[in-house]
C-alpha cells in the first residue's frame, strides 16, 4: 500500500523544504545563515530584470527577512566561493558541489555554431581562452574590445544583440570551460576559466558519469522540494522528466525517496523522507517570479490552488494582475499577489496592483502591509505607496497608512 500524504500535510512538506515554514529569524542575519539557507536551497535563479531587486537577493529576504546583499555578493566573488555561476533553472547561482553533475546534464544550445563556420567559432574560442588564462576577468564588451572585434561583428537576423565574441563565450560558459569571477555594477558577466573561480580549481572540469550526475540531482531536486511529482524533480534543474521519473524510480528502490499518494493528484508523487514535516506553517512572505518555491507552476496550483503566471511579457492591455507580480503566502496559503516595483527616484516602494485571493484571511491586507514596510525598509526606500487597482488595494492602503 502506497502511504497517502494529505494536501495539508504535502502544503507544510513542501514549504518546510524551501525554508519557509517558520518565522524568521528577529536576530541579523549573518554570513553563516545565508549560506545555510543557499545550501538548503541548492540555487538561487538569475535575472536582468531590476524592476524590484535582482531576483537571486529575494528568496534569502523572503526566507531571512532583511539582510546584507553583499554576503550574496562574497559569495559568488571571493574565494573559496560558495556559490558558481551556471545553467541549472535557467542561469542560477548553484552550489559548487553541483557544477560537474550539472555539466553532464547541459542541453542548452545557442544559435551559435548552428549559425557561425565552425571554423571561426573554434578559432575565436581559443582566442579567448588564452585571453582569459593570461589575464584577469573580463566581461564580453571587455573581451571584444582585447581581441578587436565590434558590436556588429556578427551574423545578421537573430535574437539578441549579440555580437560574435558574446556567442562564443556564452557557448564556453555554457560548456563549462568559462564561469563568473563576479559581476559588475552593471551586473555584466565577468567571464574567467572554471579552473580560476571554482573553489575545486582544474578538479571541477572532471567529467562526471551522466548517469550518476543524473541520480543526485533528483535526489537533491527531492531534498530541496520535499514532495513532487517526477515533471516538479525534473524541473528544479531542468532535466528530463523521463530520464528523471527513472532515476526516481531507482531511489525509491534504494530508500533514498518514497512514493506517496495525494489525494487529486493524478501523477506518482515522490516525497524525501528526510525532508521535515511541520505540523504548522506560520511563515509570510513575498516571493519573486523566480523564486525556487514557485518555479513549477503546476505543482503550485496542485498544492495551493494558486494559478499563476509572469506576465512580463504580455501585452499590458491584456494583463490580468501586473507586470512584476509577486505572490504573497502566508501561513500555508497564497493569500494575495502584488505588481510592485521599487520607484528609487520617488524612494518609494509602489504597489502597482493589489489582488485578494477568494479565501483569503480576514487580517492578509494588514499582513501584507507589515511585508511591504519591511522590504520597502530593506530596499532602502522611504514608504509604501499604493496605487488604486486591484481588488485589495482599498484595504492595503488604509493599513500601510497604520502602519
Amino acid at each position: 500500500m502506497i502511504p497517502v500524504l494529505d494536501l495539508r500535510q504535502a502544503r507544510r512538506t513542501a514549504l518546510g523544504a524551501q525554508g519557509l515554514a517558520r518565522q524568521r529569524p528577529a536576530r541579523p542575519v549573518t554570513a553563516g545563515r545565508a549560506g545555510r539557507t543557499f545550501e538548503q536551497l541548492r540555487l538561487l535563479q538569475i535575472d536582468s530584470m531590476n524592476v524590484l531587486a535582482r531576483s537571486h537577493y529575494l528568496p534569502l529576504f523572503s526566507r531571512l527577512g532583511p539582510y546584507d546583499t553583499s554576503i550574496l555578493d562574497r559569495m559568488a566573488s571571493r574565494g573559496p566561493r560558495r556559490m558558481v555561476e551556471y545553467w541549472a533553472h535557467e542561469a542560477s547561482y548553484v552550489r559548487p558541489d553541483l557544477f560537474a553533475d550539472l555539466r553532464a546534464w547541459q542541453r542548452r544550445t545557442w544559435p551559435t555554431a548552428a549559425r557561425l563556420d565552425p571554423g571561426l567559432v573554434e578559432e575565436v574560442a581559443g582566442k579567448i581562452m588564452a585571453l582569459l588564462e593570461s589575464g584577469p576577468p573580463l566581461t564580453s564588451r571587455q573581451v571584444s574590445a582585447e581581441l578587436g572585434y565590434g558590436p556588429t561583428a556578427e551574423p545578421a537576423g537573430w535574437g539578441w544583440n549579440w555580437n560574435l565574441v558574446k556567442r562564443v563565450l556564452e557557448d564556453l560558459f555554457a560548456s563549462g570551460q568559462l564561469g563568473a569571477a563576479g559581476r559588475t555594477s552593471q551586473f555584466e558577466r565577468l567571464y574567467a576559466p572554471v579552473a580560476d573561480v571554482h573553489p575545486l580549481g582544474a578538479a571541477a572540469l572532471a567529467e562526471a558519469d551522466p548517469a550518476e550526475a543524473l541520480q543526485r540531482l533528483t535526489a537533491h531536486a527531492a531534498e530541496a522540494l520535499g514532495v513532487a511529482t517526477a515533471a516538479g524533480l525534473a524541473d528544479y534543474f531542468r532535466l528530463p522528466v523521463r530520464d528523471t521519473a527513472g532515476a526516481a524510480e531507482r531511489l525509491v528502490r534504494s530508500g533514498e525517496l518514497e512514493k506517496v499518494r495525494v489525494p487529486g493528484w493524478a501523477d506518482t508523487v515522490f516525497l524525501h523522507p528526510g525532508s521535515p514535516r511541520p505540523r504548522r506553517a506560520v511563515g509570510r512572505a513575498l516571493l519573486s517570479p523566480f523564486d525556487s518555491m514557485v518555479f513549477e507552476r503546476r505543482r503550485l496550483e496542485a498544492l495551493f490552488g494558486f494559478r499563476y503566471r509572469l506576465e512580463v511579457y504580455t501585452p499590458p492591455a491584456a494583463r490580468r494582475y501586473g507586470y512584476y507580480v509577486l505572490p504573497f503566502l502566508l501561513g500555508e496559503q497564497f493569500a494575495a499577489r502584488v505588481d510592485l516595483k521599487a520607484d528609487r527616484s520617488a524612494g518609494v516602494l509602489l504597489v502597482q496592483a493589489a489582488h485578494a485571493e477568494p479565501d483569503a484571511p480576514a487580517g492578509t491586507a494588514v499582513e501584507l502591509a507589515g511585508e511591504l514596510a519591511r522590504m520597502a525598509e530593506w530596499l532602502g526606500l522611504a514608504g509604501v505607496m499604493v496605487r488604486p487597482a486591484g481588488n485589495l488595494a482599498g484595504p492595503l492602503k488604509l493599513a500601510v497608512d497604520r502602519e
